[in-house]
């Protein structure tokens, strides 16, 4: 009988898709690192809902977004912690309808949004509403003129309370990310008539953060095979730094966290997979391919990048990655290995590289949480 059932085991796995047996270990090892991380997180909370910094709702968004989440949370109501912490985010939304504190209204109010539509309380969506409108009033137009003759045109920045008077794509990305997530709440009308983003505005201002001629106005543009199709961190500038085309012009450089967060806007903005920007960013991340670091930036923003990658791989339906060898890549067991080779033993993440706060473990730990439920959710199904 015994020899029987393990016949019948093996046939069964057999029977099974390629990809339900290949991904099966890694499932398993994804929702334990979740549950660690989310158990950290959860300890680290302060009693009155927030986490880290209360001048910095985003941080508990980021939290909280992890934590709703987690796949052990997939029945209502959700744990007493989870909900003390949104109670805690729609506590600091402002009369501009901005959730923030200290400043940065878009910045912390994009992410709040975000989170709050990982929830599953539709009593938030007032909030939303609001929130959504401050993000809208951000974006910028220098001359009023409804025109992106600016070069910042269609583009966001930090927000209200900023010493940062710019706009960038990591702003942009964000708030792009928030509305197209909510813009289903004021699609049937239910609002009343609500404002929307501009959004070619904001597909121009995004095109022109990328390193290619074709769509790109600014001068700097370039199709070196090294930037060609990546991006950069805004209109004048890239945090990694300039160089000397074969030309002789000065190219801004492409960098790994930045292009995915172009991917990302562009297929947010709905821009076709087969439109030039989308194909010339995918390339350029095939060409610069890794899960070592964040390329063009070493170990700097490692963790952000590991988030964004997630995301904008999975809203771009990537499955494998075809690289310039003809090898293909599982970014999925790629990506979910290197995040989990470097989770502490109490469960939390931290760069050894602080630049962008990455030497606070509430802030990594909530992004590589994050990345891995993202991961977890699109694997496909077996």
């Amino acid at each position: 009988m015994k020899k029987n059932s393990v016949f019948l085991s093996i046939l069964l796995l057999a029977a099974l898709p390629a990809h339900a047996d290949k991904y099966e270990s890694i499932r398993q090892e994804i929702r334990q690192a979740i549950a660690r991380g989310n158990d950290f997180l959860a300890a680290k909370q302060h009693p009155d809902g927030h986490w880290d910094d209360a001048q910095l709702p985003a941080i508990t968004a980021l939290a909280v977004s992890a934590a709703a989440r987690d796949p052990r949370h997939t029945s209502q109501p959700l744990p007493a912690n989870i909900r003390k912490g949104y109670g805690w985010l729609l506590a600091q939304q402002k009369p501009d309808g901005g959730i923030y504190n200290r400043g940065l209204s878009v910045y912390n109010t994009a992410i709040s949004v975000t989170a709050l539509m990982a929830g599953p309380y539709k009593e938030h969506e007032p909030a939303i509403i609001k929130a959504r409108k401050h993000l809208i009033d951000n974006q910028w137009d220098h001359g009023k003129k409804q025109e992106t003759d600016e070069p910042g045109d269609g583009g966001v920045g930090y927000g209200a309370g900023s010493d940062k008077p710019h706009n960038d794509l990591s702003n942009t990305y964000l708030a792009i990310e928030a509305l197209a997530l909510s813009k289903k709440l004021i699609d049937d009308g239910k609002f009343g008539g609500q404002p929307d983003l501009d959004w070619q505005a904001a597909i121009t201002f995004v095109s022109r953060c990328q390193n290619l001629e074709k769509t790109n106005d600014r001068e700097w543009a370039s199709d070196d095979p090294k930037n060609k199709g990546g991006f950069v961190y805004n209109t004048k500038d890239s945090k990694a730094g300039e160089e000397k085309t074969p030309e002789g012009r000065t190219a801004l450089r492409s960098y790994g966290s930045m292009s995915y967060a172009g991917l990302l806007s562009l297929v947010y903005a709905k821009v076709s997979a087969s439109d030039p920007r989308v194909e010339a960013v995918k390339e350029w991340l095939t060409k610069n391919y890794t899960v070592a670091e964040n390329p063009g930036m070493g170990d700097q923003g490692l963790y952000y990048y590991f988030h964004v990658m997630a995301k904008a791989l999975t809203a771009a339906n990537v499955n494998d990655l075809r690289l310039a060898s003809g090898k293909q890549r599982d970014w999925r067991s790629d990506l979910a290995d290197a995040i989990l080779s470097k989770q502490k033993g109490d469960g939390s993440w931290i760069n050894s590289n602080g630049r962008w706060m990455e030497s606070n473990p509430i802030l990594v730990t909530a992004y590589s949480v994050l990345a891995l439920e993202q991961i977890l959710a699109s694997i496909p199904a077996g």
